[in-house]
């Protein structure tokens, strides 16, 4: 199976569910997107990595495996996506000490906020996004996070992250496939994309 490279588009705070974000995937030399609902904690992992203006008050999980790894000579060579079940994706670091090789099972989420912190590149098989990609007829009209996304990051830095009053997450299952197909180009169109990455999921369990 051909290994497809991806890059990072950006962080998507969901509208729906409380503590969500979607993180945006691209293919480096196509159009189609995959994103994938990660949570809070790994959210401002991730986007601190991509905004050097953000520095936590102490080392996070992926900082503190950052410098372990500098310590014992460990270095993370990729990151392969390279299972898709259920809506839930599996990942591998791909590491290396002394020559030899590894290769480690990790949360997607994880793979990718330490892929940052590595430099290290981000790939997954075609046939994954094949199945999981969505094309997005405009590019996203933000490559990074708002403002708005930034201070959520922030409060939660800073452990001031308080309950929200968002309503729950869309039960998906009660629509029938043509229309979570419609819903889905809706949902694309206006960039939403925790719930594209909700609406797509469902499809793909009944594929």
């Amino acid at each position: 199976m051909s290994l497809v490279k991806l890059t990072i588009k950006g962080i998507s705070y969901s509208q729906t569910q409380n503590g969500a974000y979607a993180l945006i995937l691209s293919e480096v030399d196509g159009e189609r997107k995959l994103p994938i609902v990660i949570g809070a904690f790994e959210a401002q992992s991730i986007a601190i990595a991509l905004e050097k203006d953000i520095t936590p008050p102490r080392p996070l999980t992926h900082d503190l495996f950052k410098n372990f790894a500098d310590r014992f000579e460990v270095v993370v060579k990729q990151v392969i996506i390279h299972k898709l079940v259920d809506g839930v994706f599996y990942s591998s670091l791909i590491c290396e000490r002394d020559k030899i090789e590894e290769i480690i099972d990790a949360r997607t989420s994880d793979a990718i906020a330490l892929a940052l912190r590595f430099k290290a590149p981000i790939f997954t098989y075609k046939n994954i996004l094949d199945k999981a990609g969505i094309f997005l007829k405009t590019p996203p009209s933000k490559k990074s996070i708002s403002k708005k996304e930034e201070k959520v990051i922030e409060n939660l830095i800073l452990g001031e992250d308080k309950e929200s009053t968002k309503p729950p997450r869309e039960n998906y299952s009660r629509y029938s496939l043509t229309d979570l197909n419609k819903m889905l180009e809706l949902a694309v169109a206006r960039e939403d994309y925790e719930a594209a990455a909700s609406i797509r999921d469902e499809i793909s369990k009944r594929e």
